[in-house]
């Protein structure tokens, strides 16, 4: 992805202070740490709607940390937020050129993807949006979450057989993948195979087992089926992985 070119209001304020925030890190590594509390302030003020707040903590988070995409990603999100809210173009068109900052120092940053997926969709500009993750996908080979958003554009626009097949290879690249499973059982459920579908919600509980959605998915389908199949068998919980970046929840964004 290349790197897009910063609105010039910002750039000469973003840039000096970034390099001095870099040559301080190169001579302490507390940079993490500030620009970790810096967001999570952030993210508390987002969730109190307080979002000029939250943006001067991801400002200021970005600036003690140049690299850091977490603080990208949130100043994109609630950028995106608040121009949806306040129907402010300005916003939205920020929010855009961050979304693609995030992922420029983080190539693989599904969160970054999916919040840019959907604004390009909200703006008419679905096959931008195919474009960016259809990209993602050839150059993440091995990634199953570039799939699964992938699947999930699919999905939104109508089209479930094509969810359905992205899922299906975003098993291919990672038969353990929580998501793809709980994914691929939603569409599942909505063409109508509830037995496939229960199948896949079980195999990804067995995977991720704190999803309480899925697990009333589960239980709803047991009862309607009359059944309840037995844990999938032969199968170890892949390790999970360790997250402890201080992000907006994208929940109150793109839903």
């Amino acid at each position: 992805m290349k790197m897009r070119k910063p609105y010039p209001n910002l750039r000469t304020r973003i840039l000096p202070l970034g390099a001095l925030a870099a040559l301080v890190c190169a001579a302490a590594s507390g940079c993490s740490m500030v620009s970790s509390t810096q967001n999570a302030q952030g993210v508390s003020a987002y969730q109190q709607g307080n979002y000029q707040g939250a943006l001067q903590k991801f400002q200021q988070a970005m600036y003690t940390d140049p690299n850091d995409a977490d603080s990208y990603y949130n100043y994109a999100a609630t950028l995106h937020r608040l121009g949806n809210l306040q129907n402010q173009k300005a916003a939205i068109e920020q929010a855009e050129r961050y979304y693609h900052q995030a992922i420029d120092r983080n190539p693989n940053y599904t969160q970054a993807y999916r919040g840019l997926a959907v604004l390009l969709k909200e703006q008419s500009r679905s096959e931008d949006a195919f474009r960016l993750l259809e990209g993602w996908a050839q150059r993440s080979p091995s990634l199953s979450d570039a799939k699964v958003e992938l699947a999930r554009l699919f999905e939104e626009v109508g089209d479930k057989q094509a969810a359905k097949t992205q899922l299906l290879e975003a098993l291919e690249r990672d038969p353990y993948s929580s998501r793809a499973l709980a994914a691929l059982g939603k569409v599942q459920e909505d063409l109508g195979n509830s037995e496939q579908a229960l199948a896949n919600y079980q195999r990804s509980l067995w995977q991720n087992s704190v999803q309480p959605e899925i697990q009333a998915r589960v239980a709803a389908l047991q009862s309607a089926l009359g059944t309840k199949p037995l844990a999938p068998q032969n199968m170890t919980p892949a390790p999970a992985a360790s997250d402890t970046r201080t992000v907006v929840n994208p929940s109150p964004v793109y839903r």
